[in-house]
């Protein structure tokens, strides 16, 4: 069973393409208009060993918040429907992530109770390059919403605001894929309701 799905958004501000097959190897093909998310999207792929491409047309010349949101959006419904009816998934994961200075931790839960708690402590620099820190938390926020998933963010320490950005998007990855393998132990959904969807 391949769990793959395919999303387009159009709107005057974005037009964005996913396709995103949550049995991969790591295959990428990323271009966002957005050199910093081009290289956290494709850490995303690798590190979740999902194969995705992701394509965006954004209104940069405005800024990258735009685009950066948008795609969080459709990277979020497309996890949600390739995962489809969540049967025989471990439901939980969680990852920790050094990258130099940085350490993150992160654990999600594919619940269908959207929620992200983004604790970042050392905080960030308000720039990477032209990339604009803030919109870490709106890409991961647009994304748990639309994936409907708990994602809980946590960085108790690092220095670099690019290692600790890696950090989390890698160890986003790793906890996702962890959440989403099937274990064939589990019948049914992990739910003492019977119900994830």
């Amino acid at each position: 069973m391949t769990r793959f799905a395919k999303i387009d958004r159009d709107t005057n501000e974005t037009k964005i393409k996913v396709e995103l097959n949550l049995d991969g190897t790591g295959q990428a093909d990323i271009k966002t208009g957005v050199g910093f998310m081009d290289h956290m999207l494709d850490l995303f792929i690798k590190h979740g060993l999902f194969d995705g491409k992701i394509l965006a047309d954004g209104d940069t010349w405005i800024d990258d918040h735009h685009t950066t949101e948008d795609i969080g959006i459709v990277l979020g419904q497309a996890f949600r429907e390739a995962l489809g009816d969540k049967k025989g998934i471990k439901r939980y994961g969680t990852a920790f992530v050094p990258m130099d200075d940085a350490l993150a931790q992160v654990v999600v839960d594919c619940s269908n109770r959207p929620h992200l708690e983004y604790r970042v402590t050392p905080g960030l620099n308000a720039k990477v390059g032209n990339f604009d820190t803030e919109l870490v938390h709106e890409f991961l926020w647009k994304f748990a919403l639309e994936a409907r998933i708990n994602l809980h963010v946590i960085v108790p320490y690092g220095h670099n605001t690019h290692h600790i950005i890696e950090a989390i998007f890698k160890a986003t990855a790793r906890a996702l894929d962890a959440a989403v393998e099937i274990d064939p132990r589990v019948k049914g959904v992990p739910s003492t309701k019977g119900l994830l969807t």
